[in-house]
């Protein structure tokens, strides 16, 4: 399905700093005395979120499963920055931190004047870090390496706001009034599982994903991949109707799928095929109830869905499916793959807390 996009505007500040010492009127070089700046920080929400919602839950049984993931994401999808992290770093050398603030906003609209030695400068910004325990702004002495970062653990939860980024050089020239638009960007997003349980026993169901990004670099605007494999836990929602369970995690989004071209002979010679390879996945562990004999010797059924559709920065995916009489669960989007292991025990690779 294709990404719509509902763009939500905020106008948020920046900061007001010193002249540094040692500038004065009679110095040959006034690289280094201030200038005075306005700068609009605009935090730009583009999600699917309400579209999503709309078209995968539009029946009225899914109407409670809707309004749990609104609730869910409230902090998650929304236009509201509560902090901002700013540098400014030079662009020449090792590209060093020149001048850093941290604020609370908490509004959605404010207004600064930037005062500044004249120069050039590369600056970043993140906001809505303060509350989310599960990424961290890191190696941000210096340009090229800040970052966000995941925790670096086998299993995270989910993380608890969402992240935005701005990436924009600006260069403060003598004797002019300047005005900088900097745009702050979505950088994580969420998955959803909505599953119908069809009269069967899936108490206990638990559900996790991976396949997703550990970090983000701000200044090449890239996602890191790759190091030591982990797993985001899905929070299961609590649901009014108990018709429906739901579960729901916050990361950081998937690969892309790799690019392949066929060449046919028509006016469009190039056609691009979509990725057959799995970006991301659910994988749902429900206890066999009746074989378990002692906690040592449980065992679950894993459902592994495969996910060839990726998972981008703002956006929220839904997938719906049904369980079935041996504790798997199955879907019918033609874009996920079902795999299903019955006896399934704890201990393999990715060690989920079941």
């Amino acid at each position: 399905m294709r990404l719509k996009k509902n763009i939500v505007y905020i106008i948020a500040g920046a900061v007001f700093w010193a002249v540094l010492a040692g500038c004065s009127m009679i110095d040959e070089d006034q690289s280094d005395c201030g200038g005075e700046a306005n700068v609009n920080y605009e935090l730009e929400l583009i999600t699917n979120m309400s579209i999503e919602l709309r078209t995968k839950l539009s029946s009225e049984l899914d109407k409670d499963v809707a309004e749990a993931l609104r609730d869910y994401l409230k902090n998650i999808f929304t236009d509201f920055a509560h902090d901002v992290d700013l540098s400014f770093y030079d662009t020449k050398g090792d590209s060093s931190r020149l001048h850093h603030d941290q604020h609370i906003m908490d509004a959605n609209q404010k207004s600064y004047t930037l005062y500044l030695p004249m120069r050039d400068y590369m600056h970043l910004a993140a906001a809505n870090l303060v509350n989310n325990s599960m990424v961290s702004l890191t190696d941000d002495d210096f340009c090229h390496p800040s970052k966000l970062q995941q925790q670096q653990t086998d299993t995270i939860s989910p993380h608890n706001t969402g992240l935005f980024t701005a990436r924009q050089p600006m260069s403060l020239k003598e004797g002019k009034d300047q005005t900088f638009n900097v745009r702050l960007y979505m950088a994580n997003c969420a998955v959803a599982l909505v599953v119908d349980p069809q009269g069967y026993d899936v108490q206990g169901m638990k559900v996790i994903a991976n396949g997703f990004a550990s970090g983000f670099n701000i200044n090449d605007s890239t996602y890191a991949f790759g190091g030591k494999p982990f797993v985001v836990k899905a929070d299961e929602l609590e649901v009014k109707n108990n018709r429906q369970l739901c579960f729901c995690s916050v990361n950081f989004p998937s690969r892309e799928p790799k690019q392949t071209r066929t060449v046919i002979e028509t006016e469009e010679p190039f056609m691009a095929q979509p990725g057959e390879e799995s970006l991301w996945e659910f994988r749902v562990y429900v206890p066999n109830h009746s074989a378990a004999k002692s906690r040592a010797e449980a065992t679950f059924t894993e459902t592994v869905l495969q996910v060839r559709e990726p998972i981008r920065a703002g956006e929220l995916m839904i997938i719906k499916c049904q369980a079935r009489e041996d504790g798997s669960v199955t879907t019918a989007n033609p874009d996920v793959g079902v795999s299903v292991t019955l006896d399934w025990k704890p201990g393999g690779v990715y060690h989920p807390e079941l």
